[in-house]
């Protein structure tokens, strides 16, 4: 019977302890624009595909489809994106991102870019690169590329 890893060689534990140093300065960054780290990932899946299904959005903004459903309730009051009904499937919402959710986006795109160098200056373009190769293998949807 093998015998669990210690707490600082654990996978999960060791996950939460990277996501926590990887967010703490993106929500720095987003503390200033009035949107939550959620909000910041659907306008960027929206900013890079274009308009989507809800459940489309909920898959690559890795939300539950429940949480999205709130988080575009508060993000339309706040004119950042548009909901409407698929012409082809009216039980379908297409979601999009409206100038307001863009300028957003194209605010921070700067800071967004420093903070991914000081990581890549951590860890080196390759293994950066490696890491999210690494990660993608315990995706169980692999569906970010």
């Amino acid at each position: 019977m093998s015998k669990l890893p210690t707490t600082a060689r654990s996978l999960p534990i060791s996950l939460i302890r990277a996501r926590e140093g990887v967010m703490a300065p993106i929500r720095e960054m987003l503390s200033e624009t009035g949107i939550t780290e959620q909000q910041w990932r659907v306008l960027r899946v929206l900013k890079e595909h274009g308009p989507m299904d809800s459940t489309t959005l909920a898959d690559r903004a890795s939300l539950l489809f429940p949480s999205l459903t709130r988080i575009t309730q508060t993000m339309r009051k706040k004119g950042l994106l548009t909901q409407t009904r698929d012409e082809h499937d009216r039980r379908r919402q297409m979601i999009e991102i409206t100038p307001a959710g863009v300028t957003i986006i194209d605010d921070n795109m700067d800071q967004a870019s420093q903070i991914v160098a000081q990581f890549k200056a951590t860890l080196g373009e390759a293994q950066y690169e490696q890491l999210l190769d690494l990660l993608a293998l315990l995706d169980p949807d692999n569906t970010a590329s």
